[in-house]
């Protein structure tokens, strides 16, 4: 059974990612550190945001440390949590995540990358169709011809 709620789990999420990008796109307040071998990205939504994360390829962790979210990393039916709360991340994660309340959350990731660019590569599987870059801005639509 385990191995069944997986695999379903992550195609509602994938599904859910494919349909929000139809939307108009909401672009997060995020900051990006670099210190010591660590990229840390912080990032603050407004309440009733709802957001899909890229596949991340390493351990980490995600952190809500402020706020409400209702929380599903793929593997499990979504959870409520509050914030402060530390969730330790394995490989292969892919968040969908919808703020009850205005939230800021933070991802800690080992890597030796010391630009966002090449943290991203580093740390997140390519999709190509995201609509979002590395600095969590919205990427325009291209015009299929």
């Amino acid at each position: 059974m385990n191995d069944i709620v997986p695999s379903f789990m992550r195609k509602k999420v994938c599904a859910l990612q494919s349909e929000l990008s139809k939307l108009p796109q909401y672009e997060p307040k995020t900051k990006h550190y670099f210190h010591a071998g660590m990229y840390c990205r912080e990032v603050y939504r407004d309440a009733n945001v709802l957001v899909v994360g890229k596949v991340h390829k390493k351990e980490h962790f995600y952190v809500i440390a402020s706020g409400v979210v209702l929380i599903t990393d793929g593997e499990s039916e979504p959870k409520q949590v509050k914030g402060p709360a530390v969730i330790q991340s394995m490989p292969g994660t892919k968040r969908a995540v919808l703020s009850i309340t205005p939230v800021t959350c933070m991802t800690f990731h080992v890597t030796g990358a010391t630009t966002v660019e090449d943290a991203e590569r580093d740390l997140v599987e390519d999709e190509p169709l995201s609509r979002f870059d590395a600095l969590n801005r919205v990427k325009p639509l291209e015009i299929e011809s």
